[in-house]
């Protein structure tokens, strides 16, 4: 039987729109810089004594879906004490003030730069401990570099992005840039306000989607 071009162009149409209706629209990534995010503690090693106190107080958390700091006991994503840094899942290390981890949360440190870091390695992230912060504590171990007396500036360690696994299983990545407020080009550890951090970040907010 014969179709006629009337019906063969009707036939198209029908499936062509079929074929855009089914086709999945991803959601742009989001690249953001965020700045001045206050993360004060208490206790720790007096510099002029010498002395050690536990280290205590509440860390900020933040989400990277709604791009900002939040107080929610499940929606975050990140959260910062001092130089601490924890996620969203996992087990707690056990000190005094950590959140509960409701999350699937996990990183780990990439070697690299914001532009050249574009796939996440599964098999690298990792989660909070009872032994260790999935990213590592102390100078040198993990995302900052101590310069010790006279200077005693915190600094970010260059090419060291942080790449995370959100608390609902999508991805992201992150530059930390400065400890200090406001971000000044050469901070002063006696001047300078720190436990402020300012970062690039780039949030894949698709589902399954492991790339930036």
């Amino acid at each position: 039987m014969r179709i006629t071009t009337t019906y063969l162009t009707i036939f198209l149409l029908i499936l062509s729109s079929c074929s855009k209706d089914d086709e999945v629209q991803l959601l742009d990534v989001v690249s953001e810089r965020y700045g001045n995010l206050y993360a004060p503690q208490s206790g720790g090693v007096n510099p002029r004594t010498g002395q050690f106190t536990p280290i205590s107080g509440e860390f900020t958390k933040f989400s990277f879906s709604q791009g900002q700091v939040t107080t929610s006991e499940t929606d975050w994503d990140v959260a910062f004490r001092g130089t601490a840094i924890i996620v969203n899942g996992g087990e707690s290390l056990g000190t005094i003030d950590e959140p509960t981890r409701t999350g699937n949360g996990a990183v780990y440190i990439a070697s690299g730069t914001m532009m050249s870091v574009i796939e996440v390695n599964l098999q690298q992230l990792s989660q909070d401990s009872s032994s260790g912060y999935a990213v590592p504590s102390g100078a040198g171990n993990g995302w900052y570099t101590y310069q010790g007396p006279p200077v005693n500036l915190i600094t970010p360690t260059p090419g060291k992005i942080l790449v995370f696994r959100t608390n609902d299983g999508k991805y992201a990545k992150m530059e930390i840039l400065s400890y200090y407020k406001d971000a000044p080009e050469n901070p002063d550890a006696y001047t300078s306000e720190s436990r402020y951090y300012t970062f690039n970040y780039q949030y894949q907010p698709n589902e399954g989607i492991t790339n930036f």
